[in-house]
């Protein structure tokens, strides 16, 4: 979907006047097209997230209709699961070991979605910065599955992930769902729990599964608040 500077500017809570000094400063991705700047929202949310960035709540609203009613995180880590002492010492060798460990059918090639994850790093790492990425597949629904998925896994030794802020990431989030508007919702909710002191207190204690559960679910439940 194509935004305008308004679009933007509205999903960003900031100023038309922001985004054109940011576009100016090449900070923010855009596009020219027919002599206008244009924005993809994936990627509007994908940077958003990156800089630890507030959105507006428009950013929950879904630019695709659909019946299929969307995730929740609780949900999408309950299917998805909490592992600890994920092993690797690149970030090559700890997507391969996350791969190896998340729940997926038993038919999926995981050997390709390793390739997809590695492809999208090497575009632009997902590290979000403070310790932690958010690793998934360019375009979402490329991978057969019938269910969104979050997962929490918790690396044995902290590694370089090319992160902004470059800090280590000692937690990867892997996000895989079976359409980009799924996938949008979800990365959009991350971004806020994200923000959220105590999840993120819990989060950096790599907790217990029980108290990580919880504490996402009331992470969650202040979204509206």
């Amino acid at each position: 979907m194509n935004l305008t500077v308004k679009d933007a500017a509205r999903l960003l809570s900031v100023s038309d006047k922001t985004i054109y000094r940011w576009i100016k400063l090449e900070l923010i991705p855009a596009y020219r097209v027919r002599g206008q700047h244009r924005f993809n929202r994936a990627e509007l949310i994908e940077w958003a997230t990156s800089r630890r960035r507030g959105m507006s709540g428009e950013a929950f609203s879904e630019p695709e209709l659909s019946n299929s009613p969307l995730p929740n995180l609780s949900e999408a880590l309950e299917a998805g699961g909490i592992f600890y002492r994920i092993e690797g010492k690149t970030r090559e060798e700890v997507l391969a070991d996350v791969v190896v460990h998340l729940r997926l059918p038993e038919e999926t090639d995981r050997q390709m979605l390793e390739q997809m994850l590695l492809t999208r790093e090497r575009l632009a790492s997902t590290a979000i910065g403070k310790g932690v990425a958010i690793p998934h597949p360019r375009s979402p629904g490329l991978v057969n599955i019938s269910r969104s998925t979050v997962t929490f896994c918790f690396l044995e030794h902290p590694i370089d992930y090319h992160a902004l802020d470059g800090k280590p990431v000692s937690i990867l989030i892997p996000v895989i769902s079976p359409s980009l508007r799924a996938h949008l919702h979800l990365l959009s909710r991350l971004s806020y729990v994200l923000q959220d002191a105590e999840f993120y207190r819990v989060l950096q204690a790599e907790a217990s599964r029980e108290k990580l559960h919880a504490a996402l679910v009331a992470a969650e439940g202040r979204i509206a608040t």
